[in-house]
């Protein structure tokens, strides 16, 4: 299966203006920050149960208190990131815990998982068994929201190719969620 079509890679080299096996690592690097930057703010979305600029509920006394800047390493090079705090320091971040420096290896583990289209339910397992934290679906749900549409915007999808709805992201092309089951929009 082909995570991404002819007509979408040549879009991808066309925008980052690629010539060289570096620049496509650029590319590749730049969409990779994109995607945990989301992500980051996503966690922090489900943490405060409220999206960012969204209405604070009444019941809350916790608000959002700006970034900390981080810088990782991956495979593709350091990233700098802008990690959302909040005002009571309640804030762990799950993704990319406090004081991490390394992220190598998340970067295929993560667009597999997109590429492939898979449920909320085996997300959750899988990150269990991968890395031993436990994420809710809530959280699995509000990423996966925050990232496929920059998915998207990164390398121009047709709305036609995914179908995307609350918890599950399904891959038209494989009808199959990442244990090989087939699965129905």
């Amino acid at each position: 299966m082909e995570f991404l079509n002819k007509e979408q890679r040549r879009a991808i080299l066309k925008e980052y203006n690629v010539t060289t096996a570096n620049d496509i690592n650029r590319a590749l690097k730049d969409m990779f920050g994109s995607l945990l930057q989301e992500a980051l703010e996503a966690e922090l979305d489900t943490e405060l149960q409220y999206p960012k600029n969204g209405s604070i509920p009444p019941d809350k006394s916790n608000r959002r208190n700006g970034h900390t800047q981080k810088t990782v390493r991956s495979d593709r090079g350091e990233l700098a990131l802008s990690v959302p705090r909040d005002r009571e320091g309640e804030f762990e971040p799950i993704i990319i815990k406090k004081h991490q420096k390394e992220v190598s290896g998340i970067e295929e583990q993560i667009l597999t998982l997109y590429a492939k289209g898979v449920s909320v339910r085996e997300i959750q397992d899988y990150l269990n068994r991968l890395y031993g934290v436990d994420v809710s679906p809530t959280l699995i749900s509000n990423v996966t929201n925050r990232i496929v549409p920059i998915m998207h915007k990164i390398i121009k999808m047709d709305q036609g190719s995914h179908i995307i709805r609350p918890g599950f992201a399904y891959h038209a092309t494989s009808g199959r969620t990442l244990s090989g089951q087939r699965s129905t929009p």
